[in-house]
């Protein structure tokens, strides 16, 4: 019960891994997502500082980038047990427009 809760990295895992018959090591690999397995406080760490290289080369792009269309903005790594977010629906231009009338004082348009 408690190799269960080992670490994959740990000598233990890798010599069960390296002792499993390849049978056995390609049933588990049928259909395996790599992104529900469980994860080290290492992997997880080194996924935050891909996401953090990841949007200061987007924003370098932003700041860069003149005319025509920016870049999008680069998606987190999938973590496990942590459902990826919808995209944000965005707001229209029409709509924009009204909102930054009512904030500086101009009455809103009647539906």
């Amino acid at each position: 019960m408690l190799i269960e809760h080992l670490p994959p990295e740990s000598a233990t895992m890798t010599a069960l891994r390296n002792a499993a018959p390849p049978a056995d090591l390609d049933a588990q690999a049928e259909g395996a997502d790599p992104s529900r397995g469980r994860w080290s406080q290492t992997d997880l760490l080194l996924a935050q500082a891909i996401d953090a290289v990841n949007r200061l080369s987007h924003y370098y792009a932003l700041v860069n980038t003149s005319g025509g269309k920016k870049p999008a903005p680069p998606a987190p790594v999938p973590r496990p047990g942590v459902p990826r977010t919808p995209d944000r629906p965005r707001i229209t231009p029409a709509a924009a427009d009204t909102l930054f009338k009512i904030i500086n004082g101009t009455p809103a348009p009647p539906p």
